[in-house]
């Protein structure tokens, strides 16, 4: 049987127009350039959660080992036993990309879920790339990645997972890349929905990385079961700008149902570097976000192993359970 401490959290109820505000109020701290808080303030930080209620849990990324998995070193199969057993995480999401080609094989599908279930693991998404753009200018073309996309859907609810992230590529103008977008993902989510699946989207490059054009996409989707997938890290927008990560988190939370903590590299106080991580934790708290907080280290300077576990350290300080 699964692990029940892995059981999902869910967002703490709060009114649209409650959630919508803590963009502005979020946007201000932005504005004010909150400072970084000591190790004893993210401590009470923490136990101030507790006494709200929220509470989230850790996941592990697949993503976060792909440079073994690529050199042949580990596999998806392995995935589970090295979170459980050499990171001590109880979930994981995985990477359509990294399964070698036999994501959609039910033999394939049936011994990942034994090894989950032997290790005590739960499966909580997959990330797919690589199907086809959601948003594509043709509709035809739109329909065909909705029909790759629910093949992954139905992998998905073989493992027991809860979700699948998507990405909301597109061409044409703002509005343009909206409309196409909203309906790829409007009807990927009305056909998951029947698989009980969620569909979240990750802000992951281009016109994704505007929080606020995001935000309007989970407007003009507006499904029961798709939502966003918020990543700390992925802010890079078309023509090389960066897009506010702190804004962009703040425009996306009231949708969310993961989050993404990415990270590179760490301080001698265990500190990440690129991420001012106490800050992200104040824009999740200020909109009452509880759910699953995934690990997606990306770092080079160091083994992914040691990156994941550092990662972990810092999300347990920011009182992430695993």
């Amino acid at each position: 049987m699964l692990d029940r401490r892995s059981e999902p959290t869910t967002i703490v109820p709060v009114s649209r127009r409650a959630a919508l505000g803590t963009i502005g109020l979020a946007a201000a701290a932005v504005a004010a350039g909150c400072a970084r808080t000591g190790s004893g303030a993210r401590a009470a930080g923490a136990a101030a959660d507790g006494a709200r209620g929220l509470r989230r849990t850790m996941t592990l990324a697949e993503w976060s080992v792909n440079r073994m998995i690529k050199a042949g070193t580990l596999t998806t199969l392995d995935f589970p036993a090295l979170a459980r057993r050499e990171c001590g995480i109880g979930s994981v999401e995985y990477v359509s990309t990294l399964f070698a080609g036999r994501g959609l094989e039910a033999s394939y599908l049936g011994e990942l879920r034994t090894r989950c279930e032997g290790e005590g693991v739960r499966s909580v998404l997959i990330m797919i790339d690589g199907e086809g753009d959601l948003g594509a200018p043709e509709a035809g073309a739109r329909r065909e990645a909705v029909e790759r996309h629910l093949r992954w859907a139905e992998s998905a609810r073989v493992l027991g997972c809860s979700s699948i992230r998507v990405n909301a590529r597109s061409e044409g103008t703002r509005d343009e890349q909206l409309a196409r977008c909203a309906d790829g993902i409007g009807t990927l989510a009305d056909r998951a929905a029947g698989l009980g699946m969620d569909v979240i989207v990750e802000n992951h490059g281009g016109i994704s990385s505007d929080g606020s054009w995001m935000a309007a996409l989970m407007r003009a989707t507006a499904r029961p079961n798709c939502g966003t997938l918020p990543d700390f890290g992925n802010f890079r927008m078309e023509g090389g700008g960066q897009y506010d990560r702190y804004r962009g988190i703040a425009e996306m939370l009231p949708w969310a149902r993961d989050v993404s903590a990415k990270s590179y590299a760490f301080d001698a106080d265990g500190n990440e570097t690129t991420i001012d991580y106490a800050r992200m934790f104040r824009i999740m708290d200020d909109a009452g976000y509880s759910g699953w907080v995934g690990i997606e280290f990306e770092g080079k300077g160091m083994p992914e192993r040691e990156g994941i576990l550092a990662t972990k350290r810092l999300l347990e300080r920011m009182g992430v359970r695993a």
